[in-house]
């Protein structure tokens, strides 16, 4: 019996459904009308990282390419004309909302004493950035064996703080979202028809009678993905020897919006069906959160223990203040909408757990258009910021 649940939790089958079956369940539960949704299967899945479940990275890609996707076609017949008309007010929200993170990073290296290459990683987790993980360890080490230190040790501590910021840099974002409309007494319905309409369709009318290849979709679909993956793979150098790229999240957004926007190349639909995209939207995005949670789960417990609590509220400070000044410059300054408010701050804290959490409390998906639009800017800011700290500090 005992090696028949050992197997059972080898099974990257059964822990994949195990935890979206729990994380469904805890996320429906409402508190005072707030609930965590999707976001629940992250908060279980990294209670199966720690107790030392694991899935492949495959899981983890599979689904985030699957759900940005989807957000990408739906979302792209209104975004070129959201973008032209808010394109500004996007790119310095994105700029802001970092430089808050690693202001505030700064203040916490500064007041409390805490190395820069741990204080990088706080940075990094407290705004979900993988690719600014990787710029920080990068700079650290470097750092390190130019001051003639363990370099094994500095990546270590980058690691460590991203570990520690990470989960709530993802929940306080999913809880952000869904808690600014409450404390508005939004109409979330008049909010949302007033925004649909000012975001409207761009698709022109094709004359002639569009050729399908089947009857979903799958082929626009799955075209859409390989084109994504290696728009994904063009890297950028940076300055500081690190460089860019749009990654598994990015390359395919942008290659969902093109699809979604223009919708057939020549005679060819490049249609997907509306009820097949909502499905594939919220499978991947379940797909992504098992993936992001078992890696970041392993050894937080441990982390804390270590490092101590404090670190973990120095980690979830750098995630909420560039939130909060973030809302506050897109609303009073930009004079955004509060859809387009609340999908920048989600791009700006390159966060594609509360795209999802925000697509659901609004009602529509194309918030997803400002999410596309401060996404990048953001993703550039945080890897090169995230190498500065260790530089100067």
């Amino acid at each position: 019996m005992i090696d028949f649940f050992t197997s059972l939790t080898e099974n990257t089958l059964f822990i994949v459904f195990i935890i979206a079956a729990l994380g469904y369940l805890i996320g429906g539960a409402k508190i005072k009308g707030i609930e965590l949704g999707s976001a629940g299967v992250l908060l279980v899945a990294l209670v199966f990282g720690h107790f030392g479940c694991t899935v492949p990275s495959i899981v983890n890609n599979l689904g985030l390419s699957l759900f940005v996707t989807s957000v990408g076609f739906i979302a792209g017949p209104g975004f070129f004309r959201n973008f032209r008309k808010n394109a500004g007010s996007y790119i310095l929200l994105g700029i802001v909302i970092i430089l808050t993170g690693v202001v505030t990073c700064v203040a916490v290296i500064q007041l409390f004493g805490i190395p820069a290459d741990l204080s990088s990683g706080l940075l990094t987790g407290a705004l979900t950035s993988t690719p600014g993980l990787a710029a920080a360890k990068e700079s650290a080490a470097a750092a390190a064996a130019a001051a003639g230190l363990n370099v094994q040790a500095a990546e270590a501590a980058v690691a460590t703080g991203y570990g520690i910021a990470y989960p709530f840099g993802v929940v306080g974002v999913v809880l952000f979202v869904q808690l600014v409309p409450k404390l508005l007494n939004t109409n979330m319905e008049a909010e949302r028809r007033s925004f649909e309409a000012a975001s409207g369709s761009e698709n022109k009318t094709f004359a002639g009678k569009l050729i399908s290849m089947d009857p979903i979709g799958m082929m626009a679909f799955a075209f859409a993905i390989m084109f994504g993956v290696i728009l994904g793979r063009i890297t950028v150098p940076l300055p500081g020897g690190a460089s860019f790229s749009l990654g598994v999240s990015g390359g395919p957004l942008i290659s969902g919006l093109i699809f979604g926007h223009f919708g057939h190349c020549g005679s060819i639909s490049l249609a997907v069906r509306k009820d097949a995209l909502t499905v594939f939207r919220e499978f991947g995005l379940c797909l992504f959160l098992i993936g992001a949670g078992t890696g970041g789960g392993a050894g937080f417990v441990a982390i804390l223990k270590e490092y101590g609590a404090a670190l973990f509220f120095y980690g979830a400070f750098i995630t909420v203040l560039p939130m909060i000044i973030g809302y506050i410059i897109a609303r009073y300054g930009m004079k955004l909408s509060l859809f387009n408010n609340l999908g920048s701050i989600c791009g700006g804290m390159t966060s594609t757990p509360a795209l999802g959490a925000l697509i659901g409390v609004t009602g529509t998906d194309n918030v997803a258009s400002a999410y596309a639009a401060t996404y990048p800017i953001a993703l550039v800011s945080v890897v090169l910021c995230s190498q500065f700290i260790n530089i100067l500090f």
